[in-house]
Parts: C-alpha cells; sequence; structure tokens
C-alpha cells in the first residue's frame, strides 16, 4: 500500500512559499494553430461578439490579427458608439498609460514629468544641466520685475517655476 507524503516546501513557515505552488506539472495550453508546438498564450477571438477563443502563440496571432476589423458589419454610426461606450468604461486605464511602453521618451519620465520638460521647451532627453540653463533663461525672460504689468508673463513665470519644481524632485529622487 502506498503511503501519502506528508512533505511540504515552506519548512513551517507558510509565507515561504509562493501562491500557487503545488508540485505538480504545469498545464501549458498549446497554440491552436495546425501543426504548432508552441505555447498558446495569445487569445484571439473566433467571431466579433463571440465570448469562444482561440489561443495562439505570439507569431501565430500576430498572423491572424493582421487583417481583423473589430468593426466589421457595423454601419459608421454603430461603429462610433461602440468605440464611445468602450472608452467610456475604460477610462480609468489611461491614467496610468504614461508607464506603457513605446510612449513617448526613454522611459525615464512620467508623464507629469515629460509635461513639464514641455513649459521648459526641451526634450526628453535632456539632462538636468539643460534642464537648469532652460528654467534660468525662461525664469530671466518672464520674471513679473522684467515685465511688470504683463498678466501672461506672470502666469508663464508661475508654470516655469513649477515645471522646474517637478523636475528637481524627480532629479532628488533618482538613483545615483
Amino acid at each position: 500500500m502506498a503511503r501519502s507524503s506528508s512533505r511540504s516546501n515552506d519548512w513551517g513557515f507558510p509565507r515561504w512559499r509562493g501562491y500557487g505552488s503545488e508540485r505538480g506539472a504545469t498545464k501549458v495550453r498549446m497554440c491552436d494553430r495546425h501543426g504548432c508546438d508552441k505555447p498558446g498564450d495569445c487569445p484571439a477571438p473566433k467571431s466579433p461578439n463571440s465570448p469562444e477563443r482561440w489561443y495562439f502563440c505570439p507569431e501565430h496571432a500576430a498572423e491572424y490579427n493582421k487583417n481583423w476589423d473589430y468593426f466589421q458589419g457595423l454601419s459608421a454610426e454603430e461603429a462610433a458608439e461602440r468605440e464611445r461606450q468602450e472608452r467610456r468604461s475604460a477610462s480609468g486605464y489611461a491614467e496610468a498609460s504614461h508607464y506603457g511602453w513605446a510612449g513617448p521618451g526613454d522611459g525615464r519620465w512620467t508623464g507629469d514629468e515629460l509635461r513639464a520638460l514641455e513649459t521648459l521647451e526641451l526634450e526628453s532627453d535632456a539632462d538636468f544641466d539643460a534642464i537648469q540653463a532652460a528654467w534660468r533663461r525662461l525664469v530671466k525672460a518672464n520674471h513679473p520685475d522684467v515685465k511688470p504689468n504683463d498678466a501672461a508673463a506672470a502666469v508663464r513665470f508661475q508654470a516655469v517655476q513649477a515645471a522646474f519644481e517637478i523636475l528637481r524632485r524627480a532629479e532628488e529622487k533618482r538613483p545615483r
């Protein structure tokens, strides 16, 4: 008679064990493309408005989606309404869009910092010395003592000061 194993991997400390760390083999779904033996971890709809999905490897998912038209069979008004509804329901994801790949810049700056760089009329690859030089130039040009009765210059001066403060704090937090 076989004995069941009572051994555990946690050595008495349950939090050492990761979530879902069972001893059995993990199940891998294979690509649904005939003849492909790669893992299929990219779901693709079988037809518009259908909950059924194909599961392809990244290469076959790209091939499948190449000519996919999400709005196929809808009139222009229906397509615009569907897009409006989906943008409204996904509006919470738009906040973090600056964390995504392929955004502006090289990944060093957040969205607020990129807007601050635009205020200082700089590109996203500017270093802190260029930021300080642009700040000094714009502060001198828009200072209320230099342009005492110009409301637009006062607003511009405040925007430049706020932008520099955002970038200065980001530079202080940056690891050396």
